[in-house]
């Protein structure tokens, strides 16, 4: 696009480019202070996310000492316990302790009512010879005749 035409004079070759370049130097140079105002504000949060950033890793730095701490702490109980871990794993391992569910049933079906019975009976007899307790002389023990000494 020529300026100039329309006002009579001869085109002057290269000057329409040379004002489109200025044109849109000037439409760049205008948008300039908005745009450094969009990368200052970038960087401000750059600044920020860098120093959340470094907080971060500080702290997790801090929980990874700890950490180390409690498992150099952990470390040999926790070994000192693999043999005796090692010997319980064996014992599971028996096929004796699959049947122990059965075993601990048949236990409680059959030998618990007999034990409750007994418990009954010695309470029953327990509560018979409190009442013949009761009764005076019924239960001394009669010594035996030579153990008497001398009847005169």
């Amino acid at each position: 696009m020529d300026p100039f035409r329309g006002l009579g004079l001869p085109r002057i070759p290269g000057l329409s480019e040379l004002v489109e370049v200025l044109q849109a130097q000037t439409e760049a140079l205008a948008q300039l202070p908005r745009t450094i105002a969009d990368l200052n504000g970038a960087v401000r949060e750059l600044i920020a996310a860098t120093r959340v950033a470094t907080e971060t890793i500080a702290s997790a730095q801090r929980t990874a000492e700890r950490l180390e701490g409690l498992v150099e702490e952990l470390e040999e109980p926790v070994r000192a316990l693999r043999p005796g871990l090692d010997r319980v794993g064996r014992v599971l391992d028996d096929p004796a302790v699959d049947t122990l569910p059965g075993t601990l049933r048949a236990i409680s079906d059959d030998v618990l009512p007999l034990l409750h019975g007994l418990r009954q009976a010695t309470d029953r007899l327990g509560s018979v010879t409190d009442r013949v307790g009761a009764i005076p002389g019924l239960l001394r023990r009669r010594g035996r005749p030579e153990e008497e000494g001398p009847s005169a």
